[in-house]
């Protein structure tokens, strides 16, 4: 079954046990996704399960900003965002570790780690990872691939 099917059944199980909160988190996932393919020009209706993930993957980097910043003072909403994360999370991709990370630069991009160019090792294996990696931990390992 195709991810947004699976989020689409997701959202109408929530709706019949009156879960708003879950309903809200799922289906802002649905819109993000449809706004993506249309903006693209693509079919709103088969969404890849690509472009889905990249929404995911988005949405829970938005989602933990709000948590990393929000008052201690406001349980409510620290609670309601940590709700929030675990609706969509269930959907994230199972990203790459270091390791795999490490293997697959060193096994496709061997070429460009020799010349030491951070900026181009980048340039070459994003394309590659997005979506499959965390930037953060790319980032981190190329920095030490470069010393």
């Amino acid at each position: 079954m195709a991810l947004i099917e699976q989020i689409k059944k997701d959202m109408m199980t929530a709706m019949k046990e009156k879960n708003q909160e879950k309903k809200n988190a799922i289906s802002s996932l649905v819109d993000a996704a449809k706004k993506i393919v249309i903006d693209k020009g693509g079919d709103r209706v088969n969404i890849p399960d690509d472009i889905v993930s990249q929404v995911v993957l988005k949405e829970l980097k938005t989602i933990k900003e709000q948590i990393d910043t929000c008052p201690a003072d406001r349980q409510d909403l620290l609670t309601e965002f940590k709700n929030r994360y675990a609706y969509v999370e269930a959907y994230a991709p199972k990203l790459m570790s270091k390791e795999e990370i490490l293997k697959l630069i060193n096994d496709k991009f061997s070429d460009l780690v020799a010349g030491k160019n951070k900026g181009l090792i980048m340039k070459g294996i994003m394309p590659e990872l997005k979506g499959k990696a965390d930037g953060k931990l790319i980032n981190e390992i190329v920095e030490e691939l470069c010393k």
